[in-house]
């Protein structure tokens, strides 16, 4: 086999979080949902939009955010989402590719727009967020680069993206080109409504070995398992998957490679500012060390060192060095 252009290309939502300062009244002028997350359709994106104050834009999107920590951390990635021929579409387009991220899926016309969350932050710091999944959910098999996907050490695959028919159509389709490539298959599960919605597919594809690395946080596992105690879940799943990750929160993190458990404690910091892109950052982390060749710990401890990263700031990409502080950390 030939050795890889990319260490990982990854598949997920294109999406571009607009924030913004406002006021307390302005919430409740607009009705929202003070502090939650509210899905919302075309005509609430753009009328949401023209209420906000000046905004800054950046980059988001659970799969986009862990290619961000991999190349921080010195990775070869490529990305496959969907944005519309708009301006936030060229916004993401910029972003990843500043962050050196081959990014060439072709623009989809017309509506709907690129994918965006609407953030409004009032001045306790409190942000009451609305999603717009937009040109996202309309990612087609035909806008694969499968040359780039058997060029790939590892696919990742983002569970969020698995819910519209079409992308998940293009991620079965990524998965067999993979596979054919002889090349590894990591899936993200992301979120337990994600589990609860398609969970026989997510269990199917574990028992058919279609998933070589498995990343999950504590609540997931019990969806997906059906068992609320950590380590029985643990032990039903890990015979099916290669490489296990589940992640804890304050209480670190574990992995299970053909039998082989190991676990890190929570890296520590002064305060914990946004858990947003926690789990993205810690899958970018592991998958920078498991792509070297480092050590099961190792790898689980460079997932902890960019995770403590991301949650000491506000947004879901890395600021600091994340090489410098992966260096520290492992001597």
């Amino acid at each position: 086999m030939t050795a890889p252009k990319y260490d990982v290309i990854a598949i997920g939502n294109a999406i571009v979080d607009v924030m913004a300062p406002c006021e307390d009244a302005l919430i409740e002028q607009l009705g929202l949902n003070r502090g939650g997350m509210t899905l919302i359709d075309t005509d609430g994106a753009r009328d949401l939009y023209d209420a906000m104050g000046p905004a800054k834009e950046i980059s988001g999107g659970s799969a986009a955010n862990t290619l961000a920590g991999l190349a921080a951390l010195g990775a070869k990635c490529a990305f496959i989402g969907q944005v519309a021929d708009d301006q936030l579409g060229e916004v993401f387009r910029h972003d990843i590719r500043a962050a050196g991220i081959d990014f060439a899926t072709p623009v989809r016309a017309g509506d709907p727009p690129t994918a965006r969350c609407l953030i409004f932050v009032t001045p306790d710091g409190e942000r009451t967020m609305n999603t717009f999944l937009g040109a996202s959910q309309f990612l087609p098999p035909a806008a694969l680069d499968e040359t780039a996907i058997a060029d790939a050490a590892v696919l990742y695959l983002e569970g969020y993206l698995w819910d519209p028919e079409e992308p998940r159509s293009a991620m079965r389709r990524a998965i067999g080109v993979a596979r054919d490539a002889g090349r590894k298959v990591a899936f993200t599960a992301s979120e337990s409504f994600v589990i609860d919605r398609h969970g026989v597919d997510f269990r199917k594809m574990i028992k058919e070995g279609l998933i070589d690395i498995l990343f999950v946080n504590e609540s997931e596992l019990a969806t997906l398992t059906g068992e609320a105690d950590f380590d029985t879940g643990l032990a039903q799943i890990a015979p099916d998957v290669p490489v296990l990750v589940a992640t804890r929160s304050a209480q670190g993190a574990v992995a299970i490679v053909d039998g082989v458990r190991a676990q890190v404690a929570a890296e520590p910091i002064d305060k914990v500012v946004d858990t947003t892109g926690a789990g993205d950052l810690f899958a970018a982390g592991f998958l920078a060390g498991h792509v070297r060749g480092e050590s099961l710990e190792n790898c689980l401890t460079m997932g902890a060192v960019a995770a403590a990263e991301v949650i000491s700031h506000y947004g879901a990409r890395p600021e600091a060095d994340l090489k410098a502080l992966v260096a520290a950390r492992l001597g």
